[in-house]
């Protein structure tokens, strides 16, 4: 029997599941997923957690799974792989658009946001190293006086 989709189709299929804690960019974006592979009519997804102790990967992973199977995947596998661990350079373009949009600075490799990413000033400066989550940093716009997540750079 053949299976009515390709890899192309998961591959499309997990760029609509979202991050549980950045909901407007999805895994695929975020780079976490690391390759999908169907071997005997079994479909196993790798996923990279973007630190060891990310307590969204159970989401993700149950999400992930969810999309399958209601995709017709029957029993996907979802493998962790922590080697090479994630970095900041695996979110997509897309991605990194998608979350200034929303108002989080994407990471840069100089360390800190280039503008606010709700006013784009230059002017801004460190709250605190500590964001709504473990990936992010709190800032502030010295024009436009509001505060922002910087998604830190791994």
């Amino acid at each position: 029997m053949t299976m009515p989709f390709d890899t192309n189709d998961i591959w499309a299929w997990l760029d609509t599941v979202p991050d549980p804690e950045i909901p407007v960019i999805s895994v695929v974006d975020l780079g976490v997923i690391r390759a999908v592979d169907i071997e005997n009519e079994r479909v196993t997804v790798t996923v990279t957690p973007t630190y060891s102790g990310c307590p969204a990967m159970s989401v993700i992973s149950l999400d992930i799974e969810t999309k399958l199977l209601k995709r017709g995947v029957i029993d996907p596998q979802i493998k962790t792989q922590i080697a090479p661990p994630w970095t900041t350079d695996w979110l997509s373009e897309k991605g990194r658009k998608r979350l200034e949009e929303y108002g989080i600075a994407p990471p840069q490799a100089a360390g800190g946001p280039a503008h606010c990413p709700l006013c784009r000033s230059k002017r801004v400066e460190k709250v605190s190293q500590f964001g709504s989550t473990p990936c992010k940093a709190q800032w502030r716009c010295l024009d436009c006086l509001e505060p922002f997540d910087y998604f830190k750079c791994i």
